[in-house]
């Protein structure tokens, strides 16, 4: 990379180019002009074929083209580079800004230098009478080039930072996606997991607390099971369904709503895809026959029965053992 390339390189990277006014910029251009008093000052940024201002004061127009700009020529410096009558001077004598009527004829520009080494532009002040500085001013110019140096470098520091919070914000958002994904399927390991395995054909063993709040920890963990082997979504919502009402069936009568008292679910997936659930209870149990008929005369008004009842359409088959403390529901993959 040639030292022009390298120097535009490192201008790019200050991201100045045709920004905003910024006040602080402004007030260091304005003292260099009434310290040296010339009607003119600039921050000049030198671009690959143009001449930006920063910051400007006696001047209307925001750029000038390089070919024709002082500070092309004052890069190529370190130190104050002072053209006392343009005019007289061979490089600028034939210039348009020097030619025009009242024209440009004196120059003083500092250069603005990284600590990298490249000059990016100029603090510089501008006159149109022939002049030079006295050593006062041309002390307080320089010092002024190393505020606007270190603002420039404030600024940059101060992007960098922006970005690198914005990524950190980023990589934060990321992060909690992430643990909310992984917790979700750490949950979805829990509820299978803890539904021990007990033999070959998918045997499932679990006790909870007579709590309703506990019954999705054993129907989220069959409806995981049942997604796990392909069952049909319709299928898989009337195990559901069936399985959320025996629990809540056996909590509420087999327990009395207890929650010192525990309720049993046992499950088999045979190789076949049928499905046993079998949910037992502790409590005093029931005459199955003797349930009416949600639907037979005024029992529709009636809430009893219609627990079983629903149970019944939803699975396949039904059947109560152990004197009614016992539910027996059987599922296929298939309808039947």
């Amino acid at each position: 990379m040639t030292d022009e390339s390298a120097r535009l390189a490192e201008l790019r990277k200050y991201r100045i180019l045709d920004t905003d006014p910024e006040r602080a910029f402004d007030d260091l251009t304005m003292l260099a002009s009434h310290i040296c008093g010339t009607p003119i000052a600039l921050i000049s940024l030198i671009d690959a074929d143009r001449q930006w201002f920063k910051s400007r004061v006696g001047l209307s127009i925001s750029e000038t083209s390089r070919s024709v700009s002082f500070c092309t020529h004052a890069i190529k410096h370190r130190e104050l580079y002072v053209v006392a009558d343009a005019r007289d001077h061979d490089t600028f004598r034939n210039n348009p800004y020097v030619v025009a009527e009242n024209g440009i004829r004196f120059y003083a520009g500092a250069p603005l230098v990284t600590p990298n080494g490249h000059a990016l532009g100029t603090l510089c002040v501008l006159d149109k009478v022939p002049r030079t500085l006295t050593q006062d001013q041309v002390d307080a110019l320089l010092a002024l080039r190393r505020q606007v140096e270190a603002l420039l470098e404030l600024r940059a520091n101060l992007l960098e930072l922006d970005e690198a919070l914005k990524a950190r914000d980023h990589a934060e958002a990321a992060q909690h996606r992430l643990i909310g994904e992984l917790r979700e399927s750490l949950d979805n390991v829990q509820k299978v997991s803890a539904l021990l395995p007990f033999c070959s054909e998918c045997q499932l063993n679990m006790t909870i607390p007579a709590d309703p709040r506990k019954i999705p920890t054993v129907t989220d963990g069959i409806v995981q099971v049942l997604q796990d082997k392909h069952w049909p979504e319709v299928r898989i919502i009337e195990v559901e369904l069936a399985l959320q009402e025996a629990l809540a069936n056996a909590i509420r009568h087999g327990c009395k709503g207890d929650t010192s008292r525990q309720v049993q679910c046992v499950v088999t997936c045979d190789s076949d895809d049928e499905l046993l659930i079998v949910v037992r209870d502790p409590g005093t149990g029931f005459d199955a026959a003797a349930v009416p008929d949600p639907l037979a005369g005024d029992n529709i008004l009636k809430a009893s029965g219609r627990g079983i009842f629903l149970i019944n359409q939803l699975m396949d088959e039904v059947a109560f053992g152990d004197g009614g403390r016992e539910l027996q529901m059987r599922k296929r993959i298939a309808a039947t």
